[in-house]
């Protein structure tokens, strides 16, 4: 099975140790006993191909598994003509630097849903199939695109929301984060029957294949009435999600994943927290 544990951008730590390069984290995240890198273009795209083709090739080297974060600014529900072109054109951008690079997904937020709801999603999925066929006939279709799930009730970004432009194509996977959903519902992740809940809901829109390249992000969260406020790690006490729950869903579901940790600078240290959780759950549970 093919399980990665590792950070959303550069840690703490990572500068701490006098590097300044993202061009060194391949490595350093293979000396740290971590495979995956998730790097962040989430205030635009602006990685050269020279440079993301030389992370690329460093990755491989120390078999580090890339994806990418898109801009925060793409929205997919905006009605406005010259936001959905900017929206086009971050995503388009984000494949192509993925191309570069050779990371396999592109993950986004997919946008605004605060004011008519069920016209701002009808306006996303159908905005979003058009994203997916010109990435297709632009060579770019077998990057994976990954809606992701938002801790905000004022964002589209729903698990139901998200799965429904999971539709949209067969390289479309949803990227579940467990710390958002935490939040949205109020610490609703606080009992396994609420990662079951994500993992059913997964299997009746997009089949058990889905479970075959699952991308997650966690991290603790801290959350207000509104949602999520900030993240946390999990030296900071008092904050969910449990990590162990996922784990052992995982196990049960033989799933072949990729966990990126977004830990309010601890996001390294904490990917190889949730990598020794869930080799505590394999052990307890072996095939």
């Amino acid at each position: 099975m093919q399980n990665r544990f590792g950070p959303a951008g550069n840690p703490n730590s990572f500068y701490g140790e006098g590097h300044k390069s993202s061009l060194d984290m391949p490595r350093w995240l293979r000396e740290k006993g971590l495979d995956a890198y998730e790097y962040q273009c989430s205030r635009g795209v602006n990685i050269g191909e020279e440079t993301a083709r030389e992370l690329g090739r460093k990755a491989a080297e120390s078999g580090i598994f890339l994806s990418i974060h898109a801009p925060y600014y793409i929205n997919l529900a905006t009605p406005d003509t010259d936001g959905r072109e900017k929206t086009r054109r971050h995503l388009m951008k984000s494949l192509m630097a993925a191309r570069w690079m050779g990371a396999r997904v592109v993950v986004f937020h997919p946008g605004s849903g605060k004011d008519d709801r069920p016209g701002a999603m009808k306006r996303a999925s159908a905005f979003f199939k058009e994203i997916v066929l010109q990435a297709r006939e632009e060579g770019l279709g077998d990057i994976m695109l990954a809606p992701e799930t938002m801790g905000k009730k004022s964002l589209l970004g729903s698990l139901e929301e998200v799965l429904e432009l999971c539709c949209a194509g067969p390289n479309v996977i949803p990227a579940v984060d467990f710390g958002h959903l935490h939040a949205v519902t109020q610490g609703g992740f606080g009992v396994e029957e609420a990662y079951a809940g994500v993992f059913e809901k997964i299997e009746a829109a997009l089949g058990k294949e889905a479970f075959r390249r699952l991308h997650i992000h966690f991290s603790p969260v801290e959350y207000t009435n509104a949602g999520e406020k900030k993240h946390r790690t999990t030296r900071d006490e008092g904050y969910g999600p449990d990590f162990s729950f996922l784990a052992a869903l995982l196990v049960r579901y033989s799933a072949e994943f990729t966990v990126i940790c977004e830990s309010d600078g601890l996001q390294a240290e904490d990917a190889l927290v949730y990598r020794s959780i869930y080799e505590e759950a394999l052990k307890a549970n072996p095939e």
